[in-house]
């Protein structure tokens, strides 16, 4: 119990440090250019120990969970030898993880508000959900997708700069003819992927995969997830809306 403590106090300390900056610049900016005391300081002060507080425990959650479950899971299938359920967890842990990712369902979201504004889509609750429901499938089919792809890649040695730089090739290409209304909201959805939810699993996944393939280092082999989890919503994303607008 008191080593707990002490490792929780020393994340503490960590996530204060990491909210300095944050705080400082706020407050620099409230006392030297607007010149004027913030509006309920009781309840920001009070936001910001809640905030301190939930990214030490959260910090801690990771160190003492999701990074083992990732890992070792990753390890348990690779040695058992099963692509293709190595595959499918793979798929099932982006799509699950992405779907469950608030920052993805904030900007569906805000995006559902935006296409009822500007009569993209009907003006009412069923339609707004129907865009939002269909904007975080999508995403997270496609981060699914990229999970296998980066297993694929670890599992048989494949390229990441090229992969990469195609993909990146081909968002560049859909730019060009999807419709530009999408166009924001699919590099967003890019960025949403790669949140507190994600990351930690998608990062875990990769790191015990490679240590558990003979002649695969986890530092070079093992990272490189994210980078496709990043990539692939916004190809999809703009595949989605250039069928929706042509249906």
């Amino acid at each position: 119990m008191r080593d707990s403590l002490r490792t929780l106090a020393r994340y503490a300390l960590g996530s204060a440090r990491d909210l300095a900056p944050i705080v400082l610049v706020i407050g620099f900016f409230q006392v030297f250019v607007l010149q004027a005391p913030p509006d309920g300081l009781a309840g920001l002060l009070a936001g910001a120990v809640m905030v301190l507080a939930g990214l030490a425990l959260f910090v801690l959650g990771l160190e003492l969970a999701l990074f083992p479950i990732g890992e070792s899971l990753a390890y348990a299938l690779a040695r058992k030898g099963s692509l293709m359920w190595l595959i499918v967890f793979a798929f099932l842990l982006g799509f699950g993880t992405t779907i469950a990712e608030p920052a993805l369902t904030a900007v569906a979201n805000e995006a559902s508000l935006v296409a009822a504004e500007a009569g993209a889509i009907g003006d009412t609750d069923s339609a707004r959900a129907a865009y939002v429901l269909g904007l975080r499938l999508t995403v997270a089919v496609s981060v699914g997708v990229a999970l296998m792809l980066g297993v694929l890649r670890i599992v048989f040695a494949w390229s990441l700069p090229l992969m990469i730089i195609s993909g990146y090739v081909l968002v560049i290409l859909m730019t060009a003819v999807a419709p530009e209304q999408i166009v924001g909201i699919a590099y967003d959805s890019g960025g949403v992927t790669t949140s507190t939810v994600t990351v930690p699993l998608v990062a875990a996944l990769g790191v015990g995969l490679a240590s558990s393939i003979r002649d695969r280092n986890p530092m070079t082999d093992g990272f490189g997830l994210i980078a496709f989890a990043s990539l692939t919503p916004m190809i999809f994303v703009m595949a989605y809306g250039s069928f929706m607008s042509w249906t």
